[in-house]
């Protein structure tokens, strides 16, 4: 695998992560988004480092948003921008995380813990593509393929109403799952020695 693909040093002798790894290359070319499932510290945010390095997107920009750490007042300044003036200590133009990545990947992490707000105003601009900083009316064009990634049980999380159903089928084109260490034996003494180097 990694003599066609740029694993990007990633540590592992498991076949389940050997399946997911390998899943994570071959649909990297595609555009489609990618959601990646697993709890804390699996490797999500290198799967999709993988994920991009490996797409036609891979000399564009990479930009990583902790989207469930966001509070909502923050939420459109960081994500869409801000004009000088949109609010208080706002004296010049704030370029958002979207805009920053225009022609590569954002990557939205922790996507299960952002608000009904946020992931209302995330569902736009996957829908339509267009965006409108803090303080603009004027609509701006953004090309982006978006990867996201939770600890959350999403579809839990819908059936509570927690989370947007549009949504998630927006994110989950492609799902990849990553298991926890504990159930993946075969990865930990190839990784303690890796970190022991």
């Amino acid at each position: 695998l990694e003599a066609r693909y740029d694993l990007l040093g990633l540590v592992y002798e498991s076949p389940e992560m050997q399946s997911v790894v390998s899943l994570a290359a071959h649909v990297a070319p595609s555009e489609a988004p990618v959601l990646i499932l697993g709890p804390n510290g699996s490797g999500k945010e290198k799967l999709a480092e993988i994920v991009h390095a490996n797409s036609r997107r891979r000399a564009q920009p990479f930009i990583k948003v902790n989207a469930g750490g966001l509070p909502d007042e923050l939420l459109e300044a960081e994500l869409f921008g801000a004009e000088p003036g949109a609010f208080t200590g706002a004296t010049k133009l704030r370029i958002g995380r979207f805009e920053a990545a225009h022609g590569g990947t954002i990557f939205l992490d922790e996507i299960g813990n952002l608000s009904l707000a946020g992931q209302a105003k995330i569902l736009r601009v996957l829908q339509t593509g267009d965006f409108e900083r803090l303080g603009s009316s004027q609509a701006r064009r953004v090309d982006v393929r978006v990867i996201s990634a939770t600890n959350v049980d999403l579809r839990r999380a819908i059936a509570e109403g927690r989370f947007r159903e549009d949504l998630y089928f927006r994110l989950n084109v492609i799902e990849l799952e990553l298991k926890p260490l504990v159930e993946r034996p075969a990865d930990i003494l190839p990784l303690a020695a890796h970190f022991l180097e």
